[in-house]
């Protein structure tokens, strides 16, 4: 199999609340809503991100999203009004986690220097 491209999907209850806070998160509006119950942001390298309204998979979804610098995420997210909390660092870089309002969890990884 030839790999073009990859979204992370959060399975969410509440699509139009979920689009509000991955709209924050992300810092942009969604590109399209390609399909009735789903919006994806597109342009993240070749992978991308897709919420899909689905009630009974809803707060099971995990992703990790890379970030150059995660000390200036928390910043840009605190101003957002999102707690990204504790920053673990290591060998491994640094790496944090929060729940989207669904309780998907978003993992967010700083690669090593």
């Amino acid at each position: 199999m030839e790999v073009q491209g990859l979204y992370a999907v959060a399975n969410v209850d509440d699509l139009p609340r979920s689009e509000d806070y991955y709209t924050k998160l992300l810092g942009r509006e969604p590109d399209d809503r390609p399909i009735d119950g789903m919006v994806q942001w597109r342009g993240f390298g070749s992978a991308g991100i897709q919420l899909f309204a689905d009630h009974d998979r809803a707060g099971q979804s995990v992703m990790t999203i890379v970030t150059p610098d995660i000390e200036k995420t928390k910043r840009s997210l605190e101003a957002q009004g999102i707690d990204l909390g504790r920053i673990e660092r290591g060998p491994f870089g640094a790496i944090a986690q929060l729940d989207d309002p669904d309780g998907n969890r978003i993992n967010l990884a700083e690669p090593p220097k």
